[in-house]
């Protein structure tokens, strides 16, 4: 039956026409043990365009599987070492990257072994001797099943970043906050780093709108968003519309110290910034209040709902004071916030 099907598989490779599947850089894992079938398999599809790694066995298979991923595998059922039926149930198992298909090449024919293939985890099921052009169809509409779980995939990630960021300024909504927040917090407790939070609120915002309109507000708050998103480290802080005109960034690995370095930095850049609104170039100013945690003297215990409360109360307190203030407060020690004030001139 194997030289049935080198015979038959070498008859179609010659009648088919070059170029009748289209180049595919997906790659496909064959797993046959018969020497004269694998390298036809290999040829084959190789002349098809597609990139082949091939196994002599299911136990070479599944550690050439774990070493690179590989979103399509053609197997053999009867192989020594670990049977395809096995293997097929070791790839399911396993955590990979995506979705893998997988496909019988197998001379069993009786209709239950097509069900055991299927129930253990197999999507297409061909049996010996085969044909060039329905193997190939087969591959093509497991192409197409790959694409549509990659495209999911996709839709899911983009309506997950959708629903956890704020529509007008294009950065994390309070949602995020809320749900990111906890754990940067756990992480600081468990190794000892610190942490700190610095909420930010534009002073006297409502007479923007007053005065030039809520469409001219908006575009200061896309602009200070923005602001705000360029000024701080990529990939470690992280910044999160709180509500209105008010905002929260999370500065990982950053002490007291540093927390008010960023602070007065943002404060002075936002005072000196003209924001062109109508022709017009619009100054504004913000207040700050910073919390935090440092690895020493700070209960574990501490929430993320206490910090952002306490961060608020030294916002409060810079805005009492005058605002275009920067307000610290020693989180842990529970000394009175200190005060930090710097003039623009």
């Amino acid at each position: 039956m194997l030289e049935k099907a080198s015979t038959l598989g070498a008859r179609a490779m010659d009648q088919t026409p070059a170029g009748s599947l289209p180049i595919s850089t997906t790659p496909i894992l064959v797993a046959e043990d018969h020497p004269a079938t694998r390298k036809l398999l290999e040829n084959m599809l190789r002349n098809a365009g597609f990139p082949v790694t091939v196994a002599a066995n299911g136990e070479e298979a599944l550690e050439r599987f774990r070493r690179e991923f590989t979103p399509i595998v053609l197997m053999d059922w009867m192989m020594p070492k670990l049977n395809g039926l096995d293997l097929c149930k070791a790839l399911r198992r396993s955590t990979s990257q995506g979705y893998v298909y997988i496909l019988f090449l197998t001379a069993k024919d009786a209709k239950t072994d097509v069900v055991e293939a299927l129930e253990a985890g197999a999507d297409d099921y061909i049996t010996k001797p085969f044909d060039r052009e329905e193997l190939l169809a087969r591959i093509k509409t497991g192409l197409r099943i790959l694409d549509l779980e990659r495209s999911l995939k996709q839709a899911n990630k983009e309506i997950k970043l959708l629903s956890l960021t704020d529509p007008l300024t294009g950065i994390y909504n309070r949602g995020y906050l809320n749900e990111r927040l906890p754990h940067e917090m756990k992480r600081s407790v468990r190794y000892e780093h610190p942490l700190h939070v610095v909420m930010c609120d534009i002073d006297h915002f409502k007479a923007v709108n007053d005065s030039y309109g809520h469409q001219a507000g908006d575009e200061v708050l896309r602009g200070f968003a923005s602001l705000l998103k360029g000024s701080i480290r990529q990939n470690v802080d992280w910044v999160a519309r709180y509500g209105g005109e008010e905002f929260v960034l999370v500065l990982p690995e950053t002490d007291a110290r540093g927390a008010h370095a960023v602070a007065e930095r943002l404060r002075h850049t936002v005072a000196q910034k003209r924001f062109r609104i109508q022709g017009k170039g619009i100054r504004v100013t913000a207040s700050w209040g910073i919390a935090g945690r440092d690895p020493l003297g700070v209960q574990e215990g501490l929430s993320a709902d206490a910090l952002l409360n306490e961060a608020d109360q030294c916002l409060l307190n810079a805005k009492r004071s005058g605002r275009n203030t920067v307000w610290v407060s020693p989180t842990g020690k529970r000394r009175s916030a200190v005060r930090r004030k710097r003039s623009d001139g």
